[in-house]
Formats: structure tokens, C-alpha cells, sequence
């Protein structure tokens, strides 16, 4: 994984940076978007590690994304192309994303509970969240009843696990040392 996103970096780096000189860095996000899903689909796949000169290759992945990419985003694909890098577009597109919330001071962070949490108990996590990471948070919550009870954290580096299933292994680990 380090390796496609050493890789992709570069790229993302560049498409980034060009959107926010142009002030387009939603629609760059979408675009992106777009070209990773169509990287993704199981009908381009082969055709992404292939036989075909990367002119051609170009030309049939721009063709299948079609008005969905502007000249802009056609001329990173074909430089893509060109690079035998397609297949990164996944990373490159998840990158752009990161950059664009570090950007924006954004910062998106999973919670996974085991029960579902009420509005006003996600309102609560991402208020704190927001002091404790001076940015805005964007949470994902999800449920896992294996949890037990309590929650999980996640945004960037930081975890917090606040569950009864971690609680108990660190406890059966703290007791086996």
C-alpha cells in the first residue's frame, strides 16, 4: 500500500494543487471520484494492466468517463497513462481527498458503537472532537454489536477506544504479562 501511494502522491499532489489555483476543488474531488470508480470497474481493470499503448489506453479511458472529466482532469489521465499509472487512480483520488480536508481544516472521523447513537450524542462527539482537533469534523457512525458496549474512535492517527471489548483486552492483556 506504502508503495501505490508513494506513487500516486505525485499526482494527487499536482491535480490539487491545479484546483486550487482554479478554485475548483469540489469539482476536482468529483472528477477523481469518478475516474477512480471507472479504475476500479471490472470490465477496465485488465484493460489497465493490458496490451494496449498507452495512447489507446488513454483514449478508451477518457472515452468511458466521458463529459464526467474536463479537458483538465483528460490531460492528467493521459499523462497517467502514459506513466503505466492508471491503476493508481483509487489512491490518487483518496489522497486529493485528504489534501482537501487539510486543506479546509477537515477531518473525517469514524464511530463505531455498538448501539446506534442518538443526534444529540453525535452532536456531542463532534463538538468535542472539533476542540480537541481544531478542525471540523465529518462523522461516520456505524454500529458493531460485538463492541459490547461504548465506542470507537477514529480520525487520522488519533483512536480512541472507549469500548467494553477493548477494555476487556487490555485487561486480559495487562493479566497474561
Amino acid at each position: 500500500m506504502a508503495e501505490i501511494t508513494t506513487i500516486a502522491r505525485p499526482y494527487a499532489k499536482a491535480a490539487f494543487d491545479f484546483a486550487i489555483e482554479k478554485n475548483a476543488v469540489d469539482s476536482w474531488a468529483e472528477m477523481l471520484n469518478f475516474a477512480a470508480m471507472v479504475s476500479e470497474n471490472e470490465t477496465m481493470k485488465p484493460l489497465l494492466s493490458g496490451s494496449l499503448a498507452s495512447h489507446q489506453l488513454a483514449e478508451l479511458f477518457i472515452g468511458v468517463c466521458g463529459e464526467q472529466v474536463n479537458e483538465q482532469g483528460q490531460n492528467l489521465l493521459k499523462v497517467m497513462a502514459e506513466n503505466g499509472r492508471l491503476e493508481t487512480l483509487p489512491a490518487v483520488s483518496q489522497l486529493f481527498v485528504e489534501m482537501k480536508h487539510e486543506w479546509a481544516k477537515e477531518i473525517e472521523a469514524n464511530v463505531v458503537s455498538a448501539t446506534e447513537l442518538s443526534s444529540e450524542q453525535q452532536q456531542e462527539i463532534s463538538v468535542s472532537l472539533e476542540k480537541r482537533l481544531t478542525r471540523k469534523v465529518k462523522l461516520n457512525c456505524s454500529i458493531d454489536a460485538s463492541l459490547i458496549a461504548g465506542l470507537i474512535i477514529t480520525a487520522g492517527d488519533l483512536v480512541i477506544d472507549g469500548s467494553v471489548r477493548g477494555k476487556v483486552s487490555r485487561l486480559s492483556d495487562s493479566l497474561q504479562s
